[in-house]
């Protein structure tokens, strides 16, 4: 991991070649955002053909190798452990949701919720839910499945946006993605910058709560402006339990694959004993995988895209480039920072961009006296940033295919990362060099 870490400040890339290397990024964002934004309009343009029309554009212009051996690095990339991982748990998360819609699990979790929680409190409750959810189980992507749904079902019943509650999700999920002593990217962070969990949570804390406590504000600002909302039908303690289940067990820290899969056995049995037959609750399963099929496919096409940017020596490239441009110790934090977002929007996922830039950040901060901690904080923090906002993030394209919506809409509502994002760069500019020996 070192090596290909320090290999762009050793084996120079030319402009050309970094610059083509990266272009199916910029092909992909051309015929998805552009045309989106200029059309007005997200649904016109769909993202898998996009990344469909980037990849094959990855194909083309990586010389050298016969066409089978491209398509075999494409496919590699697209079928890596990690990504078969995501793929079961878009399939688990897609039979759950539905079974539990279908069988009026939702409906009763919502009109629960609403019974006891004052309609002007309803956005702001379901960010402080997602945040506190999210800190507890380490995972941003247990936190969409669990409460999408829910949120989803409660705009739809209020009359509210559906991509603004879908946003107030993904903000508080991120939240505790950064925080939590359990998350992935926390424990990527602090081995590779070889500091103490802790130390790094206290850095993130100054950063994170302040962003959360600005996005919690906006968000009892427009939470007012939810009226009153008539609940719909009686409340089946019984069908809370799948959702109460999913919830408890997540908080425990069970991985999620076996959270979901106990979601549904729940789910199974109570829509069974309220005199569903078997071979229906098996067929609402199957309408719930289906629906993820434009999903899976996304990620894949998206997995295999990157990993040839990555082969064609664009990664390197970007590293190559942000590293040749520090001058002092704001400037190496900056490096630091922009280094792992712009490897996260090649690599769709924070722990993967966390690893990558790991070494490679260590040596700046040592070059320029920046504290582990703060490494470390750094590399949480913006990664997360990017992919809250990126629109093939996993998390991002989880929601919005929970929520039935294109994956750009929510963008336009996530304030949280940009107040994450405006209080990392306070962070920087008045955070004063004071390291200690050891820590260098």
């Amino acid at each position: 991991m070192n090596n290909s870490n320090q290999s762009p400040l050793h084996n120079r890339i030319s402009h050309s070649r970094g610059l083509l290397a990266i272009s199916p990024i910029v092909v992909f964002l051309a015929f998805y955002l552009v045309v989106s934004l200029v059309i007005g309009d997200f649904y016109k343009m769909p993202i898998a053909v996009a990344l469909m029309i980037a990849s094959v554009w990855a194909v083309l212009i990586f010389r050298g190798k016969p066409l089978a051996q491209r398509i075999e690095i494409f496919s590699k990339e697209a079928g890596s452990v990690n990504i078969l991982y995501m793929i079961w748990i878009f399939v688990l998360a897609g039979a759950f949701a539905t079974l539990a819609q279908k069988v009026g699990a939702v409906d009763a979790t919502v009109n629960l919720t609403l019974k006891y929680l004052p309609p002007q409190f309803v956005v702001p409750g379901i960010f402080i839910a997602a945040c506190f959810i999210s800190v507890s189980i380490g995972t941003s992507v247990g936190t969409v499945i669990a409460l999408t749904p829910l949120a989803v079902q409660i705009a739809e019943t209020s009359g509210g946006d559906v991509a603004f509650f879908v946003a107030v999700v993904l903000g508080g999920a991120f939240f505790g993605d950064n925080l939590s002593f359990i998350s992935d990217t926390t424990i990527a962070a602090t081995r590779t910058q070889g500091c103490q969990m802790n130390e790094k949570f206290k850095a993130n804390l100054w950063i994170a709560l302040p962003a959360a406590i600005i996005t919690l504000v906006v968000y009892l600002i427009m939470g007012a402006k939810v009226e009153n909302v008539a609940i719909v039908g009686d409340i089946n303690p019984l069908l809370i339990l799948p959702y109460l289940l999913i919830i408890i067990t997540a908080v425990i820290g069970i991985n999620v694959t076996i959270v979901l899969t106990l979601g549904i056995v729940a789910a199974l049995l109570i829509a069974l004993i309220e005199g569903y037959a078997l071979l229906d609750l098996f067929g609402f399963m199957g309408l719930g995988i289906d629906s993820m099929g434009n999903l899976i496919i996304i990620t894949l096409l998206a997995a295999g895209m990157l990993g040839l940017i990555k082969a064609l020596g664009g990664i390197n490239y970007l590293l190559q480039c942000l590293t040749s441009r520090i001058s002092n110790y704001r400037g190496g934090q900056v490096c630091i920072a922009v280094l792992v977002s712009v490897v996260n929007m090649c690599t769709a996922n924070n722990t993967v961009a966390i690893i990558t830039v790991g070494s490679l950040s260590k040596q700046i901060a040592n070059q320029y006296g920046i504290s582990p901690r703060k490494t470390a904080s750094l590399l949480d923090t913006c990664s997360c940033i990017t992919q809250c906002l990126i629109p093939y993030g996993a998390q991002t394209l989880l929601a919005t295919q929970l929520a039935g919506i294109a994956p750009a809409q929510p963008f336009q509502y996530l304030y949280y990362p940009w107040a994450l994002g405006l209080m990392v760069a306070l962070s920087i500019i008045f955070t004063r060099r004071n390291v200690k020996k050891s820590e260098k």
